[in-house]
């Protein structure tokens, strides 16, 4: 399984289609994804495992996200004012 996600972040192009956001606005799917990478990361680390298959989520949300936003959002991550559940 590890060999199907490694393959699927090399040959990245841009982010797919996703059910769960079917409009062409795709500012929520954006910080899904931003989310669920931190969780992804989160989570694995708690473990102790890997947190290779979280870069799939980074990789979609750096081609969806303005990065501004990113920048914003991290910077509140640090301060412990993000309003989103990590």
């Amino acid at each position: 399984m590890a060999d199907v996600i490694e393959d699927k972040i090399k040959n990245y192009r841009t982010a797919p289609f996703d059910a769960r956001f079917p409009n062409t606005n795709q500012t929520r799917n954006c910080f899904q994804n931003y989310l669920d990478f931190h969780r992804c990361n989160k989570v694995l680390s708690s473990k102790g495992q890997d947190s290779s298959p979280c870069e799939w989520y980074q990789k979609v949300y750096k081609s969806l996200c303005p990065m501004s936003w990113v920048e914003k959002w991290d910077g509140q991550i640090e301060d412990g004012s993000f309003p989103g559940k990590i």
